[in-house]
């Protein structure tokens, strides 16, 4: 018989999650006692600090929330909530202000305020940035000191949640892998900030812990998922044989960098929407064409200390761009998809909020407008902090229904690399309804294969769940629309200017959702 999982008490908050969301919604909750479990050493498993182009926030004269607003809803496609966006760009000022008070060096112009540059689908420059392309390192590494020197909060890295803990009809903590050993961790709340699903695909930006786990695990808890079909291909990773793939900033394209073919062409607009773009470039490379992003006539000898990560990471690879175009591709970047949440964080679980990639707040629809994702996730971290500590919060109870995991992750990673590649090749840029079905057809044949006995989790389960979430609501959406496309239903549909709702049943089969309805 199994050894029973040690019990911790995990104090007022329990987070899963350590990247930006996390640690913000952690500094944000003081002085309730949290704990944050991290799957990697913070920091290093975190998308946040993976990203190069910055956040958005109308702070310059002649720039309003409002207009940030209408850019957002204008991006995503039909499917942004309006309040949603409205709310995130008036908000968005008060959490830079926020990130200066913890000490984060974004760029300034030469009277002192802060520097805005321009990127894709903003009708204004409002992006700001630290030296160039260091945003996300620079804003985690502020974060990080915070929460080490907080006494509030409990740090443990090296820690993976699997499972969700439900009991009385309450979540109250989460089942955890703590370097291998089995922990169940109880929490008057539980606040799901566990990233998003990119690593789910072969071609990727995402660091490898981003794997649907969290979205998965609210879905087999019951919660309602939300938009899981609409994934954001970033149209210029480096084009390399590196896993993951190197990002090349979308600021680049914003100062002037333009997209080539091999003979020097240009062929498309680089500040249309992501979409567009990655479609534009997708659709050459798959004639067996190379593209390439010029940026020597923009950037030129300046790269180095304009875009510095971008410049390390060419160099790492052979490539000098400051006299050599950079060879791109799309790369599964963002997921717009997530678990259903209202303006507060909340899910449709008592007990269980959301913040960052993993929640769909209604604020990206089809689409992310650029740099709006580290943005969502200070506003909405410090909005579901509030909550919390405005709710009144019963004392935790533990389920007797705990899975144990059936075996290590290492076990399953010849499956998880066919699902990647699998979803690259049929749930990617382009979709049609037989390779979709192929996706699905591969997915639970390997979820078969990795299955356990009776009352065990497969390493795989979470992933596999996550990816037939959006593979699912892929084929269900019989339309085009922001980062889901479709070569057999190439037009946007009227009829389909809604939402994806969905849940599991008690099989694990995804079920339609009604608007407004609780799984």
């Amino acid at each position: 018989m199994a050894a029973l999982p040690e019990i911790s008490d995990a104090g007022d908050v329990l987070i899963a999650g350590g990247g930006l969301a996390g640690l913000f919604t952690a500094l944000k909750l003081a002085p309730l006692r949290v704990t944050v479990l991290a799957a990697a050493p913070i920091g290093n498993g975190a998308s946040s600090a993976w990203a190069q182009g910055g956040i958005a926030a109308a702070i310059h004269e002649g720039d309003t929330a409002e207009a940030h607003a209408a850019d957002t809803v204008a991006a995503g496609a039909g499917l942004v909530d309006p309040a949603i966006a409205q709310l995130l760009a008036r908000e968005a000022p008060a959490r830079i202000a926020d990130l200066l008070q913890l000490g984060v060096p974004f760029d300034r112009d030469l009277e002192g305020k802060l520097a805005v540059g321009l990127e894709a689908a903003h009708s204004q420059a409002r992006i700001v940035h630290v030296e160039g392309d260091k945003a996300g390192k620079a804003i985690m590494e502020a974060l990080i000191a915070a929460v080490r020197a907080a006494p509030s909060i409990r740090i443990i890295e090296h820690a993976e949640a699997y499972e969700l803990i439900s009991a009385g009809g309450r979540i109250s903590g989460v089942h955890a892998l703590v370097s291998g050993k089995r922990v169940s961790f109880l929490a008057r709340a539980t606040v799901l900030a566990t990233g998003g699903t990119g690593a789910l695909y072969a071609v990727t930006t995402n660091p490898a812990e981003a794997r649907g786990q969290g979205l998965a695990m609210a879905a087999r808890a019951g919660a309602e998922i939300a938009d899981p079909e609409f994934v954001q291909f970033h149209p210029t990773a480096i084009a390399a044989d590196k896993d993951p793939a190197p990002l090349v900033t979308e600021a680049l394209r914003g100062a002037g960098a333009v997209l080539t073919d091999a003979a020097g062409q240009r062929f498309t607009d680089e500040l249309a929407p992501r979409d567009q773009v990655a479609r534009a470039i997708g659709a050459r490379i798959t004639r067996g064409e190379k593209v390439f992003l010029d940026a020597r006539a923009a950037v030129g000898d300046k790269f180095p200390a304009a875009f510095p990560t971008v410049y390390a990471h060419c160099r790492a690879l052979g490539i000098d761009p400051v006299l050599e175009p950079i060879p791109v591709a799309p790369a599964a970047h963002y997921h717009m998809g997530g678990v259903r949440t209202d303006a507060e964080g909340r899910s449709s679980l008592a007990g269980l909020w959301a913040c960052g990639e993993v929640a769909s707040t209604g604020a990206h629809g089809a689409n992310r407008l650029a740099s709006n994702s580290l943005l969502e996730a200070v506003v909405f971290g410090a909005r579901v902090a509030e909550d919390i500590m405005n709710a009144q919060l019963p004392s935790p109870a533990l389920s007797a229904q705990e899975a144990e995991m059936a075996a290590p992750e290492s076990a399953h990673l010849p499956l998880l690399q066919r699902l990647r590649r699998r979803m690259s090749a049929k749930v990617g840029v382009v979709r049609e309804a037989g390779g979709l079905s192929q996706a699905l057809e591969l997915i639970e044949a390997l979820r078969a294969e990795a299955a356990g006995p009776a009352r065990t989790l497969s390493a795989f389960e979470n992933p596999a769940i996550a990816a037939h979430l959006m593979t699912r609501a892929a084929l269900a959406r019989e339309e085009s629309r922001g980062g889901h496309y479709r070569s057999d239903f190439p037009e946007t549909r009227p009829g389909w200017a809604h939402r994806s709702l969905l849940y599991l049943t008690p099989s694990h089969d995804p079920m339609p959702a009604q608007e407004g309805t609780k799984a």
